[in-house]
């Protein structure tokens, strides 16, 4: 019987576990713009069991991953518990899941894709809903730095109103709150009364953005258990709902 199913899908010849690790291989693939690597390995034992959506669990990673909307990661990884899924939706190409589950995840960003998604038209567009001293700010050249000391430095030259350009330069740590929310914390500014002043004020904007509802796929939500900083990269070690496969948002 398992041999007949499987003999009439999309990939003939191939074992079950590892025909509908292609497929949701491919369904991973279609959230991301881009990815350089990304291998998605699913576990049932016995085999057979798939047939009724019985699976032990799969194991998710991605490297060089770009969303649609330009933010960048370097290095995703997810590890779901086991669930039941639709294996009639497989059949079709698609991931349909039976029940909701859970899953562990590590997620690294470094230094350059941080820098890459900040000057992104998508988070550029967040930051300039800010205005100071009722003036509109423009943000050119920002920069995001992971130092040896755990600190993360940010610089932009931000133009307000008819103003020169003023070049801000803050120092912080990172941080999560109540598990949703990132936050750089301990900040420093450099500069004089008007960079601080600016700085300060960007800052409180760009945490008030960093809640991880805004960045989860459609059908998750996440949870930050840990952060760890180290040179030129940041992990962050959590967990996941996941209510249904997820979908791009548009």
């Amino acid at each position: 019987m398992m041999s007949a199913v499987l003999g009439s899908l999309p990939f003939p010849g191939q074992g079950g576990d590892r025909v509908v690790s292609k497929v949701v291989s491919g369904a991973i693939a279609a959230l991301f713009k881009r990815t350089e690597q990304l291998d998605a390995t699913v576990r049932a034992e016995p085999v057979a069991k798939l047939l009724q959506g019985s699976v032990d669990g799969f194991d998710f990673v991605g490297k060089g991953l770009q969303m649609y909307n330009g933010l960048r990661i370097a290095c995703m990884e997810f590890y779901v518990d086991a669930v039941a899924i639709d294996f009639s939706a497989i059949l079709s190409g698609q991931v349909k899941l039976r029940q909701p589950t859970k899953a562990s995840m590590r997620v690294v960003l470094s230094q350059e894709d941080l820098t890459t998604s900040f000057n992104t038209p998508f988070v550029v567009e967040k930051l300039e809903r800010l205005q100071y001293q009722g003036q509109p700010l423009i943000f050119r050249n920002t920069q995001m730095s992971v130092n040896e000391d755990r600190s993360v430095t940010l610089t932009s030259q931000v133009t307000h109103g008819e103003e020169d350009p003023m070049n801000l330069d803050m120092t912080a740590e990172v941080d999560v709150i109540d598990r949703r929310k990132i936050q750089f914390i301990n900040v420093k500014h450099n500069g004089d009364e008007s960079a601080v002043a600016l700085g300060t004020s960007l800052m409180d904007h760009v945490n008030s953005m960093l809640d991880l509802e805004r960045f989860a796929l459609d059908g998750m939500q996440l949870w930050v258990d840990r952060i760890r900083v180290q040179t030129q990269q940041i992990i962050l070690y959590g967990t996941a709902q996941v209510n249904q496969f997820p979908s791009r948002r548009s």
